[in-house]
């Protein structure tokens, strides 16, 4: 099945699709930077990553299938779990008595045919695809499915209606409710709602009833969209139910609660993090999913690029020190923190975490959750964890005077510290520290990088390109500098060094047929503040943030807004979207 370079080559020559000058010039490329023809091809814009697989398809006598547009069957694609087929990129499209063909962006992808041949007990007939009928396909996966959880939640609550014989908006007794949260229609309903987000990938699930009706919402890419409504008597059994599952009491409806569950779907383990809070019309429910298996994870996959992750990568050779990350809640801090641990975690070094809560599990991780009820603190666990012979300590998050103190305390004595803090920039950790009663000294000891981040969603497979005009540029002008902008971006390659902003290409989001706004996924934009001698220096003298900030960029800081507008320019995101998440 693989092709040889040489080939591809002739036929890229053959195909009239590039020039002879152009296969040269990447074949030159491609031997100094030890990677391949048709990379060096599709980075330059020659050739899209589509012509390279159709050429491969006619090459290997594979046939070229274009699913867009195309009305697929839900029995032949649901064959295919929808998880595997997002992550594999595979889709069953035709079925027969003995055979299944199955449309793929890697027909060497041996690994996803094994587990569908098993699976489906039919000789596997794989077929080429480009991303466009890929992204056809995973669509029309989950409009199948939302049209059929749509059809058991509709069912489902007209159950309800009958088995209730009490008004819309009126309260079930408190004896009920235990019974209610173990009627079928509702588990059947919250079941739905659960696998519902899962497969849309959201993070939060809101329940919020209304006067009349019961709103369900999901947060996805960090934006708030409707889900679906529901009967207004669906309220009291939803709610049951998510106490039943995640223990908390059910005849309690003045105070709010906090529980958490777990469930497996298809072999992916989701945690959600539950609490309820009484609201005029009832108890409102906000659920945040935590993928508990979540792992693969790199800096680079993160956003981090340049002089900044390099000195992440450096800072996190130390044995001693703290590395923070900071910003809002839901800005990715977490994962962040994971992704580090993750490098960190080899078998020489003992790595041990105190987290409120936990939010992935990872292996030879000794992992503690805070239980503030029972006075474990983070400030108790971080006691205990120095106790436990660590080299590498996970604070969930700086909260308070003890814990900013025994972290650093921790760093001094030996182990590599990282944690969390809620500041809107890098810079605007080290006054916060201070703030908490760090003693300046103490912290330029100890403080190696701060990171502060956002998350940013990115620009779908279809984007429209464009440049901007002169009110634009002056627009872009008003938030950062651009003559440094420029800099920036010349430093890094990703412009000619005699450039200008009317002639570089950003992007807009093309929505698609089904009414998506553009957007796939997110991205972070970060600043990584390296704390060098001079940055030291005005610790010491209690400079201001700003003053700090102002000495990292300096010495080469890329600012978030610079880093949003830099992943503007790649093609990432849009302008727009930077400013969005820079003004919350």
């Amino acid at each position: 099945m693989h092709i040889d370079e040489t080939q591809l080559k002739s036929f890229m020559l053959d195909s009239g699709l590039v020039s002879k000058k152009e296969v040269e010039d990447a074949s030159k490329e491609a031997k100094e930077k030890n990677t391949t023809i048709s990379k060096i091809l599709v980075t330059k814009g020659a050739l899209t990553t589509d012509d390279i697989r159709r050429m491969q398809a006619y090459i290997l006598g594979i046939p070229f299938v274009d699913l867009k547009n195309q009305r697929l069957d839900f029995t032949v694609l649901s064959l295919i779990p929808e998880p595997i087929a997002r992550n594999h990129n595979i889709v069953a499209f035709r079925k027969s008595d003995e055979s299944l063909e199955v449309a793929m962006l890697d027909t060497e992808d041996l690994t996803a045919i094994d587990f569908v041949k098993k699976k489906v007990r039919l000789k596997i007939l794989p077929r080429l695809t480009d991303d466009e009928s890929m992204k056809w396909a995973l669509l029309s996966y989950q409009k199948s499915l939302k049209a059929e959880f749509g059809d058991i939640i509709q069912k489902e609550a007209g159950a309800m209606r009958a088995i209730s014989d009490k008004p819309d908006g009126e309260d079930v007794a408190p004896g009920d409710l235990k019974k209610l949260a173990e009627d079928i229609p509702v588990v059947r309903i919250v079941d739905t709602l659960l696998k519902h987000a899962i497969i849309q990938d959201a993070s939060d699930i809101h329940i919020e009833p209304e006067e009349a009706q019961v709103l369900v919402r999901y947060r996805i890419d960090g934006i708030l969209h409707d889900a679906m409504v529901l009967p207004k008597n669906t309220a009291s059994g939803i709610t049951a139910r998510i106490k039943v599952l995640s223990n908390l009491k059910l005849d309690e409806k003045r105070v709010p609660q906090d529980g958490r569950f777990k469930i497996d779907m298809n072999g992916e383990k989701v945690s959600f993090r539950v609490s309820t809070l009484p609201i005029y019309y009832g108890e409102k429910t906000v659920m945040r999913l935590l993928r508990e298996n979540a792992s693969g994870f790199t800096l680079e996959g993160l956003g981090f690029h340049g002089s900044g992750l390099a000195d992440i990568h450096k800072a996190l050779k130390y044995t001693t020190g703290m590395i923070l990350t900071t910003g809002p809640t839901g800005s990715g801090k977490t994962t962040t923190l994971y992704t580090m641990i993750d490098i960190l975690n080899t078998p020489d070094v003992n790595i041990s975490t105190i987290e409120d809560p936990i939010e992935y599990q990872m292996k030879r991780i000794n992992q503690t959750q805070v239980r503030p009820e029972i006075g474990f603190t983070f400030a108790n666990g971080l006691r205990t964890l120095v106790r436990q012979d660590p080299d590498i300590i996970m604070v969930g998050e700086i909260r308070d005077n003890e814990t900013a103190a025994l972290s650093i305390n921790a760093s001094l004595t030996g182990h590599l510290v990282l944690s969390t803090l809620h500041t809107n920039s890098a810079a605007g950790a080290i006054p916060r520290l201070l703030d908490m009663k760090v003693e300046p000294f103490l912290l330029v000891s100890t403080l190696d990088i701060v990171i502060a981040q956002r998350l940013i969603r990115k620009l779908g497979e279809k984007k429209e390109k464009y440049f901007l005009n002169k009110e634009e540029i002056d627009s872009l002008g008003s938030v950062v500098s651009l003559d440094r902008m420029l800099d920036l971006l010349k430093k890094e390659g990703l412009i000619e060094k005699n450039a200008k902003w009317d002639k570089i290409p950003f992007y807009k989001p093309k929505p698609g047929p089904d009414g998506g706004d553009g957007y796939q996924s997110r991205i972070g934009i970060h600043e990584v503040l390296k704390v060098t001698e001079p940055i030291r220096e005005l610790i010491m003298k209690g400079a201001t943030a700003k003053a700090i900030e102002e000495q990292a960029k300096s010495e080469g800081m890329m600012t978030m807004i610079e880093d949003g507008i830099f992943k503007s320019v790649q093609g990432v995101t849009t302008i727009e979207e930077v400013l969005r998440v820079i003004s919350e």
